[in-house]
């Protein structure tokens, strides 16, 4: 058979091929069309075209990956501020309690604050409307607005005898990616980073230059814990400002090969000397894998802390009629050493539709620049690995139940200040107080999983005729599984009174002081803060002389 005969066949495969899914593609949207238009003529009730079109595209594209979604028109405000960090409103956090809805934090020097709005004033009209009964996202609805534009919140605040009626001029919004940072000890600097919005490596390079030039800082710590990532861009800068420029950060390989890309710094860095620790957890997603990632495979930083959730998929947002939007995954990326750390394998589900782990089998070695091991397949495994902090079921309760927000509204109606966060402690008068609070509330709900367990075996024991025999040990033991509230919180009283002084050091110095207060016995921290003082084992860690937990495959599984 001649080459140009083996040529053409070939190529009439292709276009046959082609030709054949353009008509699956064809067949299958009129299949839809008039399915949907009989079942819109012909349904038992009234129909919502709208609605039922939202939850078939949203089941579709849920077939594929979480990440792949569709924004109509109506839900591009919230889109645009995930990517931003912009929107137009009151600028305060609120939540649900009841049938309110309450501020939950107000943003320091923006319109809310600066009105007077308070943590735990509850709303009840927005401009002379009840807002008594709506959720979160009615209200947020109605509270965001031009900037310029004037409304009136007419609240319930705790203390006061009568409502208030609070004019609040509305602003652009703009949330600050870095809400804190500053010096953890004498020569250490810290940054903290929440998101990768546009703008972000500004911020993360201005807080680095004042810590270094204006605050003495000689190490760094950059905190990546549960930064859910963001824009791709902005991580290849925030590496940059520690890499050389011409370095590749990431690159990016898809089915559209004319899209793949390989992103470098392509600028003057502004250190790749100073000692630099990024603190990761399981949160830590996306561009916060791309940024700890590269600097690990460079071998620029020490990583500490949890291994990353692991998603190494890239979006790209494509325009849709009517102003609407697909958010759809086009590419996986890849940091400098070749991995690439997605941990679940979306293009191979069970039978049952359940997506699971890259296989062992498929885990694949890499090395960085000093040839340590690296792998892919399941996020990115710290050098140095920090236990997380297990927190008491009390603990849990008293924050799902909302106890240490309120106890806090009261604490504040008490104390017209505290003192500086550095110096602010939760004595024990002000705990005693505050466990007598949660005693007398009597729909504080406390329960463990143990006992409902116990009591399913208790039932099931009653069902097959075995409880009979053993109903004074079964007494005994639910005695002993019953929550005690009393005893668990002297038993948890540390990670209790930390989650209380959080909240108390928000209401006086805002989110600031929540998260200095809860720097103070912070584990990742003091691990990072103990390797610098230990330069040998630093430096050990990033030429491969000292073990570390990133060439462990057993931690990937953790």
């Amino acid at each position: 058979m001649s080459v140009l005969l083996i040529l053409t066949i070939s190529f009439g495969l292709v276009s046959f091929n082609k030709d054949d899914r353009n008509f699956e593609i064809v067949k299958n949207l009129d299949i839809f069309y008039t399915l949907f238009r009989e079942l819109n003529s012909y349904y038992v009730d009234e129909t919502d075209p709208g609605k039922l079109i939202k939850t078939g595209i949203d089941a579709m594209l849920e077939s594929l990956d979480p990440y792949t979604t569709y924004i109509p028109e109506s839900e591009m405000d919230n889109f645009n501020f995930m990517t931003t960090g912009e929107y137009a409103g009151i600028g305060a956090m609120i939540t649900k309690e009841g049938d309110y809805v309450v501020i939950s934090e107000p943003y320091e020097g923006f319109p809310a604050q600066k009105a007077g709005l308070k943590a735990g004033d509850k709303l009840l009209e927005i401009n002379g409307k009840s807002i008594v009964g709506k959720t979160t996202k009615e209200a947020s609805d109605i509270l965001k607005g031009p900037a310029n534009t004037t409304i009136k919140v007419k609240i319930e605040r705790p203390g006061a005898k009568k409502p208030l009626t609070i004019e609040i001029t509305r602003e652009k919004i703009q949330i600050n990616p870095v809400p804190w940072y500053g010096m953890v000890d004498d020569e250490t600097g810290y940054i903290i980073l929440n998101n990768f919005t546009q703008g972000c490596s500004q911020s993360v390079k201005k807080a680095f230059i004042d810590l270094r030039d204006n605050k003495g800082a000689k190490k760094m710590i950059l905190d990546l814990r549960g930064n859910p990532g963001g824009l791709l861009d902005e991580a290849v800068k925030i590496a940059n400002l520690f890499l050389p420029s011409g370095t590749e950060v990431v690159s990016t390989h898809g089915k559209v090969k004319q899209w793949d890309k390989v992103y470098r710094a392509n600028r003057e860095p502004i250190d790749t000397i100073m000692p630099l620790a990024v603190l990761v957890s399981r949160g830590s997603a996306s561009a916060s894998e791309i940024v700890s990632g590269s600097l690990q495979d460079m071998d620029r930083a020490v990583l500490i802390g949890q291994r990353t959730f692991g998603k190494g998929l890239v979006q790209t947002t494509r325009n849709l009629s009517y102003n609407a939007k697909l958010k759809v995954t086009t590419a996986k990326y890849y940091i400098p050493s070749g991995r690439c750390i997605q941990a679940v394998d979306y293009s191979h589900r069970n039978e049952d539709g359940s997506v699971g782990l890259v296989p062992d089998s498929l885990i694949r070695e890499f090395k960085t620049k000093n040839g340590r091991p690296v792998f892919d397949g399941g996020g990115i495994s710290p050098d140095i690995k920090v236990e997380p902090v297990k927190y008491g079921n009390i603990t849990y309760a008293l924050v799902i139940q909302q106890v240490f927000f309120d106890y806090a509204t009261q604490f504040a109606l008490e104390h017209s200040s505290i003192s500086p966060v550095s110096k602010f402690e939760i004595t024990d008068d002000t705990y005693n107080k505050f466990k007598q609070y949660v005693l007398n509330r009597k729909d504080f709900r406390y329960e463990s999983k143990t006992l409902e367990m116990f009591e399913d075996a208790e039932k099931a024991a009653k069902k097959e005729g075995y409880y009979k025999s053993a109903v004074k040990q079964f007494e005994e033991l639910q005695k002993l599984l019953k929550p005690d509230v009393n005893k668990d919180l002297d038993l948890f009283s540390k990670e209790v009174k930390e989650m209380l002084g959080i909240e108390i050091a928000k209401r006086y110095y805002y989110q600031k002081g929540g998260i200095q207060y809860g720097l103070k016995d912070d584990k990742d921290l003091n691990r990072a803060k103990a390797i610098f003082n230990n330069m040998d084992e630093y430096y050990g860690i990033l030429n491969g002389t000292v073990p570390s937990h990133a060439g462990d495959r057993r931690s990937m599984k953790n």
